[in-house]
């Protein structure tokens, strides 16, 4: 698998914005510092709720433990369910994340690799997507890297269009509270996710111990996980990336992991992962 056409290495002096990405990302920042002027507790715990329902379901149970890792199973309703909220992240559709995804643990902090802080903390953090062409639309290119995914027509067509949950539930959230609800529900909420998510990108590449002597550069870090419901312990789950536990220590706090449980209680889930408790050795920190 050749993964060049993902990566797109360090920032040169010829690497031009997106346009496109970046105009978005400056509305969405901009609705973001407008929701603060118009603060009501009713917008404020609505954000909450879509945030826990996009970040923690859609990314974090969704995209990327179960899509991208296969590290346990549900019904497949409630799969495509889970990926509608990851698309409801502004993050990309599901082929398109899981193998930007696959491809960083494969050159995971290596030439190649999408977004290592090995090319600047930026770039790991923001930079990475806002140059360049996006690879957001381009499924046929995406699919190589995740063909499970692209065999289903409902991923491909979530892929094609991705922004399609997130332009309807803005459109709902007018409806019902005007402006200011969408502002914090849409905006403030999308904007908080997205740099909680490329924390995991950057911070976690960059500060914290690391339990586990892997190949790259990933550490575990508690602010990050307590910010994404369980993906800061970053190190963890690089050494055991199959593993839907990535919180592996009874310290390190992981909902995710304590939904994924749930579910499987209720039968929900089966075929759950996880990574032995006798790999449990730390590694000092460098």
């Amino acid at each position: 698998m050749n993964p060049q056409p993902i990566a797109a290495g360090t920032i040169s002096p010829n690497e031009k914005l997106n346009k496109t990405t970046t105009i978005v990302l400056v509305l969405l920042h901009i609705g973001a510092v407008a929701a603060l002027f118009c603060f009501s507790w009713r917008n404020l715990a609505l954000a909450a709720f879509l945030y826990w329902l996009t970040v923690d379901l859609g990314i974090s149970l969704g995209y990327h433990r179960l899509h991208t890792h296969r590290s346990y199973k549900i019904p497949l309703w409630l799969e495509y369910f889970f990926a509608i909220c990851g698309a409801s992240t502004l993050e990309g559709g599901p082929i398109f994340w899981v193998a930007t995804h696959r491809v960083h643990h494969q050159l995971s902090d290596k030439e190649g690799d999408p977004h290592s802080p090995r090319d600047g903390a930026w770039w790991a953090h923001v930079g990475w997507i806002l140059v360049g062409e996006a690879k957001h639309n381009n499924t046929r290119l995406m699919s190589k890297y995740a063909p499970d995914l692209a065999k289903q027509p409902f991923y491909v067509w979530l892929n094609n269009y991705h922004w399609v949950p997130t332009v309807a539930l803005a459109a709902l959230l007018i409806a019902i509270g005007g402006l200011p609800m969408m502002l914090w529900g849409v905006c403030l909420r999308i904007v908080v996710g997205l740099h909680a998510t490329w924390l995991v990108n950057s911070a976690t590449h960059m500060w914290g111990p690391r339990r586990f002597a892997t190949r790259d550069d990933s550490r575990n870090n508690w602010w990050v996980a307590l910010l994404t419901f369980g993906e800061g312990w970053h190190n963890n789950h690089h050494a055991h990336p199959t593993s839907a536990r990535h919180g592996l220590a009874w310290y390190e706090f992981d909902p995710s992991w304590i939904q994924i449980r749930l579910l499987q209680a209720l039968g929900i889930a089966k075929s759950v992962r996880v990574a032995r408790h006798t790999d449990h050795k730390l590694e000092k920190a460098a």
